[in-house]
Formats: C-alpha cells, structure tokens, sequence
C-alpha cells in the first residue's frame, strides 16, 4: 500500500488522542518500574494487550489479509519494530532517563520518518520545506542530548539509558514506514498480530534477563494494566489506521504533542527538572517537525492545497 495519503478529520482526531495517551505514559511506566523489572513491565503491559486485542480480533472473524497477497516475513519484522523492540528499550532506558527526557527523545520518531519516507515510500517525497524542518529539529536533538538538558540522574548508565530512548524511536519510525507498505490487512488483525509476535519475544528475552516474573503487588498490577489497556492496545490500533491511511509521516504529527504531555506531566506529578535547555529543545523540535508538516497543517486551518 504506497498510493497517496488519505487524511480525513477523524484522522487529525486520531492523532490528537494519540499525543495525550503517549505523553502521559512514560510517567505511568515511570511508575510501573518501581515495582517490577524493566522487562517485565514491558511483558506486562504487552501479554494484557495481546490477549484483549486478540479477543476483539477474533469476534471479528480473525481475518488478517484481505486479499490473495500476503506478507509474513515483513508482518513479524513490522511487530518486533513496532512493539516488541521499542517496549524493552524504554523500559530498560528509563530506568536511567526521566519520563521527561523519554517523551522528549519520541520527537525524533519523526526526523527519521521523513527520509525513509522519501525513499521508501512513492507518496511521502522530502521537499526542501520538510528538509529544512529535519534540519532544525536535528538541531534540537542536538540540544536535547547536550550535558544541560536535563539535570544528571546520577545514574552510571545514563548515557545509555538515552540512546535506548532514542533507539526505541528509530524502531517507531522504520515500522511506520514498513507498515505503510504492507498489502491490505484487517486493521484489527494487524494490531492484534503486532501484540501476539511481541510478546512471544519480550516475554522469553524478560525470562533471560530478570528470570521468574514477579509479584508486583495491587499497584503494580494497576499500572500495567493501564499501560495495556490505553498506550498499548488502543494506541497500538489507532496507529495501525494513521499510519496504514494517513502514512508515517502524518502519523509523525503525534510527537507535535508526546513531548509537551511528557513534560508538563512529569514536572507536574514526578517533580522532575523544567531546566532551560529542554525547553530550547522543545521548541526546535517542534519548530522543525511543525516546519515539515506545513502543507498538512495548512490544509487543516487553511483549508488551502499543499
């Protein structure tokens, strides 16, 4: 599937609510850490979705391809991208990073979609105006990974703590890309396929690692809950069909909001640091990334072309 995009209101909607829900997660897992291991979290959290979305899946007759053209070998590869992956790096980077610092790092989701697009994608070409955007949100990267953004955690594995963040989000933007360019697929029966591939990886790599799961109490059990039920199997749908109708790069308007949300939300319940340096960096990534998206924005408030 790599004919135009189709960009409707409910697909502006559906990014909307996609910002809100990403953006407060990191402080929800954030929390969820305290009480299990990082892998763990990410079983959790992925085994709950799994199961609800397969549920779903299957009342609707458990269709996957809709037609005759199938594409196994690039479905598994787009599951272990898009939820697999980038579920044990955040949750293995935030032990070291704030939530800030996570929700800030999921701006370069978009950075990366625009020049993958361009060559992977025949409808989603890089003009000079998206170039110019990559560049200065580039720069606010830049910034963001600079020794001022955030006061240091303390933490040995700081460092690494962010390149997994930001590692997860490469994941993010190559599977948006690759999931664009599978034939027709039921949109539940991708999501609940992305889910069932996840967690037959993260659950036996979190056995490796962290060995039996353990018990992490009332809480624990909530806040995983949670995280399966809203950023991962809702999310997890709701960015099946932007990304599968509206194309990774207008899916990348969700990191518009990630950021900000992350933010206010950490500062305002976690206490986190609201230094400066991040806030310059907020405003070159969005710059950038809003600078990118010009034509769409325009569309939307101006109702003009291009």
């Amino acid at each position: 599937m790599t004919d135009s995009p189709n960009i409707t209101p409910a697909s502006w909607l559906m990014i909307a609510v996609l910002g809100f829900i990403w953006g407060g997660t990191f402080m929800v897992q954030a929390l969820a850490l305290e009480t299990a291991p990082p892998f763990w979290v990410a079983a959790g959290r992925i085994s709950f979705a799994a199961v609800l979305t397969a549920a779903v899946w299957s009342a609707r007759g458990a269709r996957m391809f809709t037609t005759t053209v199938t594409a196994w070998p690039d479905l598994i590869w787009v599951a272990i991208l898009s939820a697999a992956a980038p579920f044990m790096l955040i949750a293995w980077g935030q032990q070291y990073v704030t939530s800030s610092y996570t929700g800030v790092a999921m701006a370069a989701v978009a950075l990366i979609v625009l020049p993958l697009a361009h060559f992977m994608l025949p409808g989603e070409r890089l003009t000079w105006r998206k170039a110019l955007g990559f560049v200065i949100g580039f720069a606010g990267i830049l910034v963001l990974m600079g020794p001022e953004a955030f006061v240091s955690s303390g933490a040995g594995m700081e460092p690494a703590g962010r390149l997994a963040c930001l590692a997860a989000a490469g994941c993010y933007a190559i599977s948006s890309v690759l999931m664009r360019r599978l034939p027709p697929l039921d949109p539940v029966g991708l999501a609940a396929a992305t889910l069932l591939i996840g967690t037959a990886v993260v659950i036996p790599m979190a056995m490796i690692s962290h060995g039996a799961p353990v018990n992490p109490g009332a809480r624990g059990l909530i806040l995983i809950a949670i995280l399966g039920l809203f950023p991962t199997a809702m999310a997890n749908l709701l960015r099946i069909i932007v990304a599968r109708t509206a194309g990774p790069v207008f899916m990348s308007l969700t990191n518009y909001q990630v950021p900000l949300w992350s933010v206010t939300l950490g500062v305002v319940f976690l206490g986190e640091p609201l230094k400066m340096s991040l806030l310059w960096a907020l405003l070159l990534i969005l710059t950038g990334v809003g600078l990118s998206q010009y034509g769409a924005l325009r569309r939307l408030f101006a109702g003009g072309s291009g």
